[in-house]
């Protein structure tokens, strides 16, 4: 156990352990260890680790304990390897035995490099390596409890690299160690990785694609509060308000925090899909058109019939429906106006970030101008081309897009918005030939902010 200088105080242990999945609940202890942590990684002694060359930073881990005698103090961990190494002293240890370990990685690594150039071949037979390799992972909870990786996947295969993010990796450590765990952080340090969705010092919550069933069971007996459920806020009946309304379809006003349809879990119903079905009983077919995400407020389309919903959908799809967005950005941008065009797909890790991926992405291209400056900030029109998901957030946030997330983005922004604030970004206006009667629609209602 790291010790706090100066020491800290018995009074500043939490009652509770802030939920890893919650990026603005970092307590102050688990933010002065991290603090503490990346001045070290400012120093000297880790210019080795040559973290601010491309492709080589990291995601980094800290852990506030309490030794037995109830003094605070901290560990430190990496997730996965730093300088092609998983054991550094200093630094949480790896999560999987290393001796049953070795017994399958070093004859398979050896069966891999004999392989040579096929990367075919060599592709197939790491996958027949994997299982066996997440066998040697084991994970104690604070009830003592032990289970493996893959049984806490199951009936799933548990997603490469489960198991080697810092948190797993710190928890494991405080209990191997008779440490209670009190709170935990991850923050991003060196260069950002190629997908230009980190940033070196900022806070980011515990993975959604390697992380939940783990966590869940390693925080067991711990007084641990719950995962945020974002989009369970109660929103008013009245809501939301319909801008225009005629006998084929409807535009409404989406609030945020309110879903443009139900969640796919099924714990979250509540949506303007479902009260516009309620409103509307005698509607055909599927309501809303297009979506918002779920902190996004602003107009949103729907049809009262199948048939204008079919019209909709194609409008939409031969991009003859424009749409125009407004919103704060975190900085001050170069220019006055511009296009954003690169591909961006889902981050499988983290669903559901998206990230700049020349690969497997998909085109997305936004227009955008500015339209005020103040403190620090911009506001900025944006006009998207095509529709991915989080367009406008990821091509605002990325480094080769404006470098300066919305204000209040949760996912995508440099801190964790404060509790009450919210995402900066309102669909303001759309405009299309209605086709049923072939009228041209101009709709527009002003951002709130």
């Amino acid at each position: 156990m790291i010790r706090f200088t100066p020491p800290a105080d018995v009074g500043d242990i939490p009652a509770r352990f802030p939920s890893p999945f919650d990026r603005a609940a970092i307590h102050p202890l688990a933010r002065r260890a991290a603090m503490e942590t990346m001045q070290l990684l400012q120093s000297p002694a880790m210019a080795p680790w040559r973290l601010d060359q491309p492709g080589n930073g990291k995601m980094f881990g800290v852990l506030a304990v309490a030794a037995p005698d109830g003094t605070p103090g901290y560990l430190r961990g990496f997730s996965g390897m730093v300088a092609g190494q998983w054991a550094i002293e200093g630094w949480a240890p790896p999560a999987y035995d290393v001796a049953a370990r070795d017994v399958v990685w070093i004859p398979g690594e050896a069966e891999l490099y004999d392989l040579g150039a096929d990367d075919e071949a060599r592709t197939a037979r790491s996958r027949q390596l994997l299982p066996a390799i997440q066998e040697t992972y084991r994970f104690t909870n604070a009830l003592g409890e032990v289970r493996a990786l893959r049984e806490l996947f199951a009936p799933k295969e548990p997603p490469g690299g489960a198991g080697d993010c810092a948190a797993p990796k710190l928890l494991a450590q405080a209990y191997a160690q008779g440490l209670r765990p009190l709170a935990l952080a991850e923050f991003w340090w060196g260069a950002p990785p190629r997908t230009g969705d980190r940033r070196a010092g900022s806070f980011y919550p515990a993975c959604q694609g390697k992380c939940p069933p783990i966590l869940e069971h390693m925080l067991r007996g711990l007084p641990a509060d719950s995962p945020p459920l974002f989009g369970a806020a109660a929103i008013a009946e009245s809501e939301p308000a319909v801008v225009y309304e005629d006998d084929y379809l409807v535009i409404v006003d989406k609030p945020c925090g309110l879903l443009s349809v139900p969640g796919r879990s099924g714990l979250l119903r509540d949506s303007v899909s479902t009260r516009l079905r309620a409103r509307y009983p005698d509607a055909t077919g599927q309501l809303v058109v297009h979506r918002l995400d779920l902190d996004t407020s602003g107009l949103l389309l729907a049809a009262k019939d199948t048939s204008t919903f079919s019209a909709l959908q194609r409008l939409f799809s031969l991009r003859e429906i424009t749409k125009r967005y407004v919103a704060w950005v975190d900085g001050e941008i170069a220019g006055n106006d511009g296009v954003i065009d690169f591909p961006m797909g889902m981050d499988i890790d983290d669903r559901p970030r998206q990230i700049h991926d020349p690969v497997h992405g998909k085109a997305a291209v936004t227009g955008w101008h500015v339209l005020a400056r103040a403190s620090g900030r911009t506001k900025v029109a944006f006009a998207p081309h095509t529709g991915r998901t989080h367009q406008l957030r990821v091509h605002a946030s990325n480094p080769i897009g404006l470098d300066a997330p919305i204000v209040g983005d949760r996912l995508y922004g440099r801190v964790a918005p404060e509790y009450g604030e919210r995402l900066l970004l309102h669909a303001e206006s759309l405009s299309f030939t209605h086709p049923t009667t072939g009228e041209r629609l101009v709709v527009e209602r002003p951002a709130p902010f």
